[in-house]
């Protein structure tokens, strides 16, 4: 069949346009290709600066949101973010700062200053089911005299304030956006001036974030000011560290520090894979006692329990000695550590603890367990369900049996243990946590005012509660050490944790990501997301 000469010609238009779409097609797909997938094994209960304490919503909230002030890479400086400047009275009770111009949310709603104190004012509102909120100090008012200055007045000084508010529960949200969600804000959608846009949450399984195609207003000083470098972030939950650590070679998942121990050790020798630390960071994992509790109310007890559990053959034998075992809450590297605090109940000791239970009215029962008054010294102990913390609760479990200590261990996983944790029927429980200094360490967990989260260990004590606003209220370094060295010590001596390991956060990246600084800030690693690039 011949064909005419019109249609000929309009079918190798035709041909032509299709080409063309074709081109544009995988044009665009190339386009969509340019994304990063972060592995993980935890995920978060909610995408709320104000409402979670999980690094898992650190890690999203980082890239979605932005904070007034940062950190600089070393964690000593504090460095403009939505914030361009900013000034001190000399009383120390009032901050005045200068934002920022051109900062946009995600859907195009400029920033000012009424955003700012609509945050803190949702923060701050009494009798909200909100976490951290000593972190804002003692409050007297936060204003707003025109659209670009935030004033921010404290009823008593605060000697840790900026370095607090570059920690991520201070990301400004959109409030009218948190208003009109309530308890959906932060889970089905959550607008924000960061780097990314919060695209899709899909609970257990992925985070997706897109491009911020307009922010410009990142701090240089670490790294790329923007706009981001690839189109998509995500954040994709793999429970299981073997098959993590399988996907960062072969390209599946470009990124991760939830890598098993023994998988780093490997990726040291992998031309393939780039191992990354960042140049400041401090991680403590612990095992938290439940003071209340009727066996832990005892001193002579928990002393018993953090002697029976072998601390450094965890850190050799499951961490592959990637990590060192731990003797204090926080490092002794950290500002405001008293180096003669008393670490002596920290120590692997099961003679002791025999020694301990026996004072305490204990006798050896005939199924090998210590009892008195007829029960079991039997304690229960709540984890997380990945494979690592498994592995620790497997450690932990057998130390206390061989000691005469029953364990029961439940294992969780991360939308899930955060609620058991409320319904208060444990006596152990398994955490860790970032932190830059002691007093940041203390003020997280041990203030009455905390219970019964984050203060899972009950501990009420006026001593720590004066001490704690004693070094909070410091007007000079030397008043602020004296006080958190102090209360250190005290808190210290009452034995509220077993701590276990000190852990520096460690990258595994793969092949097609470009080299990169992780960042040290709240333990996440990834931080704004702003150097991730493809090669």
């Amino acid at each position: 069949m011949t064909i005419p000469r019109r249609a000929r010609a309009l079918s190798g238009c035709l041909a032509a346009l299709t080409t063309t779409l074709s081109l544009t097609t995988l044009a665009t797909a190339a386009q969509a290709e340019t994304s990063v997938t972060l592995g993980r094994a935890f995920d978060a209960d909610r995408y709320d600066p104000q409402r979670s304490s999980a690094l898992a919503a650190a890690e999203v909230l980082y890239m979605v949101g932005d904070t007034l002030v940062t950190l600089s890479p070393d964690l000593k400086t504090v460095e403009p973010a939505l914030a361009e400047s900013w000034e001190v009275s000399e009383d120390g009770l009032t901050y005045t700062f200068h934002l920022k111009k051109g900062v946009s949310y995600c859907d195009g709603k400029p920033l000012t200053a009424k955003e700012v104190v609509g945050s803190m004012d949702r923060w701050l509102a009494p009798d909200a089911p909100n976490v951290a909120v000593w972190k804002a100090g003692k409050v007297d008012s936060v204003t707003a005299p025109d659209d670009y200055t935030v004033v921010y007045k404290l009823k008593t000084p605060s000697s840790n304030l900026l370095y607090q508010m570059a920690q991520f529960n201070f990301t400004i949200i959109d409030p009218e956006q948190a208003a009109a969600l309530g308890d959906d804000f932060g889970v089905t959608a959550f607008n924000g001036t960061g780097p990314f846009c919060f695209e899709s949450w899909t609970p257990r399984d992925q985070v997706v974030l897109s491009k911020h195609a307009g922010y410009t207003w990142g701090n240089p000083a670490n790294g790329n000011p923007g706009p981001a470098k690839v189109d998509k972030i995500v954040w994709k939950i793999v429970p299981e560290g073997a098959t993590l650590a399988a996907t960062i070679p072969a390209g599946e998942i470009d990124a991760s520090y939830a890598v098993p121990a023994w998988a780093l050790a490997q990726f040291e020798a992998d031309p393939s894979v780039q191992v990354l630390k960042p140049i400041a960071a401090f991680r403590t994992h612990y095992l938290g006692m439940k003071t209340s509790r009727p066996f832990l109310q005892d001193i002579r007890v928990r002393k018993a329990v953090s002697h029976a559990i072998d601390q450094a053959a965890v850190a050799e034998a499951i961490y592959f000695g990637t990590v060192e075992p731990a003797y204090s809450y926080y490092s002794d590297k950290v500002l405001d550590y008293a180096p003669d605090t008393d670490t002596s109940a920290f120590t692997f000791d099961p003679a002791q603890s025999k020694t301990l239970l026996e004072e305490a009215g204990f006798t050896m029962g005939a199924d090998g367990f210590w009892q008195k008054d007829g029960q079991k010294l039997s304690l229960v102990y709540y984890g997380f369900n990945d494979a690592t913390s498994r592995e620790v609760a497997e450690a932990v479990q057998g130390d206390l049996r061989k000691a005469g200590i029953d364990l029961q261990v439940e294992t969780l996983d991360s939308t899930a243990i955060w609620a058991k944790l409320r319904d208060q029927t444990y006596d152990l429980f398994q955490m860790d946590y970032p932190y830059q200094s002691a007093g940041d360490a203390l003020n997280l967990y041990f203030a009455s005012s905390l219970i019964p989260s984050p203060n899972r260990m009950m501990w009420n004590d006026p001593e720590t509660d004066k001490l704690l606003a004693e070094g909070n209220a410091a007007t000079s370094p030397e008043a602020r050490a004296t006080a958190f060295e102090a209360l250190g010590r005290r808190v210290h001596e009452a034995v509220l944790w077993k701590p276990m390991l000190l852990q520096t956060p460690t990258v595994a990246a793969g092949p097609r990501l470009k080299p990169f600084q992780p960042a040290g800030i709240s333990g996440a690693v990834f931080g704004k997301g702003l150097d991730l690039e493809l090669k």
